[in-house]
């Protein structure tokens, strides 16, 4: 049973509750001589356009398959200027245009916020696959609001965390307390999602130990009671030396007694050097928790970087210059796919900005060989400039001179380090030894109490690439499918059919599936087309973008079509076939056991008047 979420009002909501569902979709338009690659719409893209707009044209062609969505939207902190521009057929809304951009004189700053951001919130979770995850950037200014939103709109069941990062790595000038930190807020689409766990540090792995020599290796002693005295759980245990030891007065076991008489039988309970302890331990052996360490809410900037780093970062890239405020290090995105995201995700950013994602995402595929992909969206003018321009110096390399540095080891130099410190000498070499010939020089520093091995590249005139390709994308004119084959602009096969197998199966198209007509200009040609199948449905549109071949009996399902559609494939799934009329009654292909359902394409008002009717409403799952 889920929690109950109670539901968070705001001015407005009543409007855009279901805005997602108005929104008409626009075709994506490639523009080659602006992306780096072959300019398909198969692999990374970049996408200039109002979010809202690109996020439903994204749908036909990526729902349910995003596996990890990043956003960081604006903050509201009245200082942004951003603008609440959503079409929404509401006076209200429409007068809150007027007072564009928001500011923080705004007293409706935050229902605007919250109305722009549930809209998109909606898409973004049709886009996410069954074993997504999705992670926003906030400040205290809403968070709180956005914690609700997303309650409602993912179910308080699949909240995963609030993380806090440290944005800021030194102190600030301020009246009161000095901001350091931003959140990082995580919901998942289903319990399906898989959260990796970190690599050890030396420094926790020297916390094993083996002072009984167990043969079994290197144990962390952890304690088997509980703050709690529970009477069935208050039963004697025999220790090494035979004696009966029972939990300390007011305490009890935390192990059910069968469990933890079998674990002392074993020998997995340790008892002190001589045997004879008062106070057992539980032994957890090093070589069962290779898997690595469960990830913490605390993200220091050390781990993550800061808001210094990510200006460093613009800096290097664009000639000094500093193009974008408040940017995202490439570290923070890096750490965040290194837990939620395979070599082979999709990772989608709904507000791309300074193409940070996009940064992180390539320089995680070579640091795995993996074949992670972004899909970015970025309304401003700034995306071919500033969000497409990194992403092209990143790619292919950029004009610099100076050291580039890559962090190879960090270890907290604490009390058990230093009782180590030849393991951790002996780790350091290590690096040293595997990672030196890749670099000009290692450095090793310690700074705050934390040990440092860098290293460090001597860069002159030209900063090497880390390789990839993106496609740079517009939206085109808005596709009205209740009316777009009134007129004469008719779309396309791929455009018309996304959208329409989409709508009728709620997955998403993929073209290279799908298999056009022939090309013809014969008013009697086949103008039967393929768009894909899913497991219980094959589906097929008969269409040519041409109004006399579709008011032509060419266009019509018949009998003697549907039998056709039913032999082009194995038995065992049905068709459904869209089309501009039929000329046979759903009854008649049910009696002669051909396994086809008819749906109508989406003409207007203005329908040809020489178009016949279909006979019959259609049957099956249609828009």
């Amino acid at each position: 049973m889920g929690v109950r979420v109670p539901e968070l009002l705001f001015k407005g909501k009543e409007f855009v509750h279901n805005h997602h569902l108005t929104v008409p979709v626009r075709p994506i338009v490639p523009h080659p001589e602006r992306s780096v690659g072959s300019g398909g719409l198969d692999g990374n893209l970049v996408i200039q356009g109002d979010n809202l707009d690109a996020l439903k044209a994204l749908l036909p062609f990526y729902a349910g398959r995003v596996n990890c969505v990043f956003i960081d939207p604006p903050y509201n902190t009245g200082n942004e200027g951003w603008s609440y521009n959503d079409n929404v057929n509401s006076p209200m809304l429409q007068a809150w245009l007027s007072a564009n951009p928001v500011g923080i004189e705004d007293g409706l700053r935050h229902d605007k916020w919250l109305a722009m951001m549930l809209p998109r919130i909606k898409l973004l979770r049709e886009l996410m696959a069954e074993d997504g995850s999705f992670w926003m950037t906030l400040d205290d200014n809403e968070i709180h609001r956005a914690r609700l939103l997303l309650d409602e709109v993912f179910g308080a069941d699949n909240f995963i965390a609030t993380c806090v990062w440290q944005r800021k790595d030194t102190a600030g000038i301020a009246s009161t307390f000095s901001n350091s930190h931003d959140y990082l807020v995580g919901y998942i689409r289903s319990d399906k999602v898989d959260i990796s766990r970190l690599e050890r540090t030396a420094d926790q792995i020297s916390n094993y130990k083996n002072p009984d020599k167990d043969p079994r290796g290197p144990w962390l002693g952890s304690p088997i009671t509980r703050g709690e005295y529970r009477e069935h759980d208050d039963y004697p245990l025999t220790n090494t030396a035979g004696r009966e030891i029972r939990p300390p007065r007011g305490t009890s076991w935390r192990i059910p007694k069968e469990v933890l008489l079998k674990l002392n039988e074993d020998g997995l309970i340790y008892w002190g050097k001589e045997g004879n302890a008062s106070f057992p331990f539980l032994k957890k052996y090093l070589d069962g928790v290779r898997g690595g360490v469960t990830p913490t809410t605390w993200w220091s900037y050390e781990v993550a970087g800061s808001n210094r780093n990510a200006t460093a970062e613009l800096r290097q890239i664009f000639d000094g210059q500093l193009p974008f405020q408040n940017a995202k290090p490439v570290k923070l995105l890096t750490r965040l796919f290194e837990l939620v995201t395979k070599p082979n995700s999709i990772i989608l950013d709904a507000f791309a900005g300074s193409a940070t994602t996009g940064h992180a995402v390539l320089a995680a595929n070579v640091e795995d060989n993996g074949q992670r992909r972004f899909l970015l969206i970025e309304s401003e003018a700034y995306a071919d400039t500033l969000t497409a321009e990194r992403l092209r110096r990143v790619i292919n390399g950029y004009a610099f001179t100076g050291n580039q540095r890559t962090e190879l080891l960090r270890e907290p130099m604490t009390l058990t380090t230093l009782r180590n410190a030849g393991e951790l000498l002996d780790q350091v070499a290590s690096v040293e030894a595997l990672e030196g010939a890749s670099y000009d020089s290692i450095e090793k520093s310690v700074k705050a109490g934390v040990l440092t091995v860098t290293g460090l590249k001597r860069i002159q005139d030209h900063a090497p690439g880390l390789g990839g390709n993106f496609t740079f994308c517009t939206l085109g004119a808005a596709v009205d499918l209740g009316a777009m084959l009134a007129g004469d602009d008719l779309p396309c096969f791929a455009t018309l059919g996304a959208g329409l197998f989409h709508a009728a199966t709620h997955a998403p198209f993929d073209p290279d599936a799908s298999q056009p007509p022939p090309d013809s200009t014969e008013l009697d040609a086949d103008g039967l087309g393929y768009l894909g199948e899913t497991a219980a449905l094959h589906v097929w549109m008969l269409y040519r973008p041409d109004k006399a071949w579709l008011t032509s009996q060419a266009a019509a399902l018949t009998q003697a079509r549907a039998k056709d559609v039913a032999g082009r494939k194995p038995p065992g799934k049905r068709h459904l076939v869209f089309a501009a009329t039929r000329f046979v009654p759903q009854r008649v292909l049910d009696e002669a056991k051909i396994p086809v359902e008819f749906a109508p394409l989406p003409f207007g008002r203005e329908r040809p008047a020489d178009l016949p009717a279909t006979t019959a409403a259609p049957t099956g799952a249609v828009p």
